[in-house]
């Protein structure tokens, strides 16, 4: 009976060894080969099925009526950009784009997106609104686009762009982001067609979608594909990621009607040149007299048009405008943001220093025959 007894008790220690030996190395192949035991986690986690698919629904509805404008004194490629079929009639299509896009050149092409090209009317744009507007014959198969709102987009809102980053090299490219910012004031200095410089601010939608050059006057769309800006990429800053910045499609569609109507858009004026302050500081004849009054912001007038408003309401060389209707004016830009509100044969009624003192005076505005005139 003893010998069973103890027959009994060395197979129970075996069988604890044993489990003991197996669990130990269970506990080394473990530690030693992690990745042997995760093979079946890794393929699990692969089969996971994405369901987001984007946006290229909302792309599609917009995608052909973008086209690349190509401008071109005489046979000499000038400038290109993009734009968009914004309109049509029984015979032709109307194009949205920049006006710094077209600007310069004296005949123009467009091209869509299966490649083929037409011949391009300049009618005529807005250069401080940054608008121009071809026409072109209808092309079968392709839609003008659907025209959006800004009123209700809230900031984080999905939208994209459509057009020709790099000229013709990346055509079509889209690019995805949100809106960024509304109602930004950007200032900008716009270019005429006689070649003068005229700064001004521009009110716009910000947008993290990439934009680049050959992006001017394209779309940016929302995420149901319908217009709710223009790309104007030359507003952008140099050096900037995830800036770009686009003309309200309400502005851009005021504009394109008027052009379109034959209706011309004319700019009020008060009949002045002026400097910003920085300017009257590096400018010789100016500079001791802007340090005597510690003139800070405004602008700062450096000359008035005989027989104008300014000179009628009595403005005179040296004054600086610092307020336009109790909006303070910090540059030229913001003068003609300001001016530009208002219609011609409204009064303005600006304050101003002179040697220091602040005057005011009431101003009745009269047609701008000058780009560089405030």
């Amino acid at each position: 009976m003893k010998q069973n007894s103890d027959k009994k008790t060395r197979a129970v220690v075996y069988t604890i060894l044993i489990l003991l030996l197996g669990a130990f190395l269970a506990y080394g192949v473990i530690y030693k080969f992690p990745t042997l035991f995760q093979e079946t986690i890794t393929k699990i986690e692969r089969d996971v099925t994405v369901t987001d698919k984007g946006i290229a629904d909302a792309v599609e509805k917009v995608y052909d009526a973008v086209v690349v404008v190509s401008n071109y004194k005489g046979d000499t490629p000038y400038a290109s950009g993009s734009g968009f079929v914004y309109k049509s009639d029984d015979k032709n299509f109307y194009i949205i784009t920049n006006h710094h896009v077209v600007s310069g050149g004296d005949n123009f092409k467009i091209t869509y997106s299966d490649g083929s090209t037409e011949e391009a009317t300049l009618l005529g744009g807005d250069i401080y609104a940054d608008i121009a507007i071809l026409k072109s014959k209808v092309k079968k198969d392709v839609e003008p686009v659907s025209i959006g709102k800004t009123e209700s987009l809230r900031v984080g809102d999905t939208t994209f762009t459509v057009g020709a980053p790099l000229a013709d090299t990346y055509s079509w490219t889209v690019t995805r982001g949100i809106i960024s910012g509304k109602e930004r004031l950007v200032e900008v200095e716009v270019e005429t067609d006689d070649g003068k410089k005229a700064p001004y601010i521009m009110n716009v939608l910000q947008t993290d979608a990439a934009v680049n050059s050959g992006n001017s006057g394209g779309p940016l769309c929302d995420s149901n594909g319908e217009v709710i800006g223009v790309i104007s990429a030359k507003i952008s800053s140099t050096g900037v990621e995830g800036m770009g910045f686009a003309i309200p499609v309400e502005v851009a569609v005021e504009k394109a009607e008027q052009v379109i109507n034959g209706d011309a858009t004319d700019y009020p004026t008060i009949g002045a040149f002026m400097y910003d302050i920085e300017e009257a500081l590096s400018d010789f004849r100016y500079s001791s007299y802007v340090r005597r009054y510690n003139f800070t912001s405004g602008a700062f007038i450096i000359g008035v048009e005989y027989n104008s408003p300014a000179s009628k309401a009595g403005l005179q060389e040296g004054d600086v405008i610092i307020k336009v209707n109790d909006k303070e004016i910090s540059n030229v830009a913001y003068f003609r943001y300001e001016l530009y509100k208002h219609k011609i044969g409204d009064t303005l009624e600006v304050t101003y220093l002179r040697e220091g003192k602040e005057k005011k005076a009431s101003i009745k505005l009269t047609v701008n025959k000058s780009s560089i005139l405030g």
